[in-house]
């Protein structure tokens, strides 16, 4: 291997005195949270959904929450967009009589619990209700379900569809290009803004999923990380004893089988795969030696490689307990440490899967 300075100049990575991220070599992340919420709630704000038919007047008044994260990643001009979010909007309803009067008026909430990049080929689950449990509050909480729910369904399509161009990247990404194309015609190198890529995200709490709340005293580990390698090769590294043993300078002993067992950190850790799906998925119950008799978390690993040789992980680990049998409240702390130093770190640094 070449020393850093040497061999092909077209391989060298040099350092800017500028600062530019040229074309997008490298990840740039943006945080799109802030966003997100003022493009919902442009989009969901005083939408009406019945105006007069059945003498019902329905519409829709104000987000009142977009909670999770949102972020667009950006690596050579290719957009990988990553967001987990949680909605609430109000809205307002009125019966009236043929004559006009008003019989009864509403309020209400429109929820999406989980809207996804994961999930984004397919409608989030939506949950409508009203704060009215009588016979006319019914019939326009049924009406704006049957009336409105693909309206509203519509509004987040434009906003999953935004977030597929760029969010708040897509005019950056645009203006990039069209200098680009002047440089060129010029014959002039081009030279992009400075980007400052962000750290890789990770996040304790998020939106909830379609499930059962999670316990009292249990908390949700929450990363993502980013590897300059192929999803499949992360994937045998995760999976093979050896490497464990190679990267983490300790006793393991993984089992490739659905239903098999693993003991890594010398015993420390220990679990059962539950479902494996080769260079995409792992899921095991998964738990420290020091918790309390009978407690498994669940990690959710998956891979996915939006490019040839850059596999981004995103890691979920549900049901972690804050405190260990001894009663020390380190847990969160200790394991969120040991994916990311102990294991991601150094998979980068013995492997070389560094970006």
């Amino acid at each position: 291997m070449a020393k850093y300075g040497e061999g092909d100049k077209r391989w060298i990575v040099e350092e800017r005195p500028d600062g530019a991220n040229v074309h997008n070599w490298h990840w740039a992340e943006t945080n799109c949270l802030e966003w997100s919420r003022n493009l919902l709630t442009k989009l969901l704000s005083d939408v009406t959904i019945l105006n007069g038919e059945g003498n019902l007047f329905i519409k829709t008044k104000t987000v009142d929450k977009v909670d999770g994260e949102a972020y667009v990643n950006v690596r050579k001009g290719k957009i990988i967009p990553g967001y987990e979010i949680s909605v609430n909007v109000s809205w307002e309803g009125e019966a009236k009589d043929a004559e006009g009067n008003s019989l009864l008026k509403v309020e209400g909430n429109v929820e999406f619990p989980y809207i996804a990049d994961e999930n984004a080929d397919e409608d989030p689950e939506v949950k409508i209700t009203v704060r009215d449990d009588g016979p006319i509050g019914k019939r326009l909480k049924d009406a704006f379900f049957s009336k409105g729910k693909n309206v509203v369904l519509e509004k987040v399509r434009v906003y999953v569809e935004s977030m597929a161009k760029g969010g708040p990247c897509k005019e950056e990404l645009e203006v990039k290009k069209t200098t680009a194309a002047k440089a060129a015609q010029s014959g002039a190198p081009a030279q992009a803004p400075a980007v400052v890529a962000a750290a890789p995200v990770s996040s304790a709490a998020g939106p909830a999923k379609k499930k059962e709340k999670e316990k009292e005293g249990f908390k949700t580990i929450s990363m993502t990380e980013k590897f300059n390698c192929r999803a499949q090769h992360l994937f045998e590294i995760l999976m093979d004893d050896n490497r464990w043993r190679g990267f983490t300078q300790s006793n393991a002993k993984i089992s490739k089988e659905v239903g098999g067992e693993f003991s890594i950190f010398d015993g420390s850790v220990t679990g059962i795969n539950e479902e494996l799906q080769e260079g995409k998925l792992i899921v095991q119950k998964w738990r420290f030696a020091s918790w309390a008799d009978g407690i498994y978390s669940t990690v959710r690993i998956t891979l996915d490689e939006p490019e040839p040789g850059f596999t981004v992980v995103k890691l979920k680990q549900t049901g972690v307990p804050e405190e260990d049998r001894y009663g020390n409240s380190t847990v969160i702390e200790n394991t969120e440490r040991g994916w990311r130093d102990l294991i991601f770190h150094k998979i980068r640094a013995v492997f070389g899967f560094g970006i």
